[in-house]
């Protein structure tokens, strides 16, 4: 049952940056997970909770982007929870490096860029579909 109308442009916009954004996640940690002994040595020092973080997160990018863009109410809170959940990582990922862990500054920048996006989204998916009834 569709829960709500999908008109919304911004939502519509949310939707497409959502998939894409799971679908660039999923293969570039896979290539850093799963890749030629080449792929995973130019990741250099990344953080093993984040890369498995950011894997994983891809899947639920494209699941939140298909039901804004199904106009689905659920969509919004999971696009909520995701942000959240980068957030989270985030602040692990800066403890990890206060305590003196090895990192890549290029991860800093991906995971501002993805609490970055996850927040546009979220906000174009509640604006669009309240979470509050």
């Amino acid at each position: 049952m569709v829960e709500h109308s999908t008109g919304s442009w911004a939502s519509k916009l949310a939707a497409g940056v959502a998939v894409v954004f799971g679908v660039l996640t999923i293969l570039s940690g896979s290539q850093a997970l799963f890749g030629s002994a080449a792929m995973r040595d130019a990741a250099g020092d990344a953080v093993p909770f984040v890369l498995w973080f950011n894997f994983l997160s891809g899947f639920f990018y494209i699941l939140a982007g298909i039901g804004i863009a199904m106009g689905r109410r659920w969509a919004a809170r999971m696009a909520v929870y995701i942000a959240l959940a980068i957030a989270a990582v985030f602040a692990l990922l800066g403890l990890h490096i206060l305590q003196g862990g090895a990192f890549e500054m290029r991860t800093v920048g991906a995971m501002t860029l993805r609490l970055i996006v996850w927040i546009i989204v979220a906000t174009a998916a509640v604006r669009k579909f309240p979470m509050a009834r």
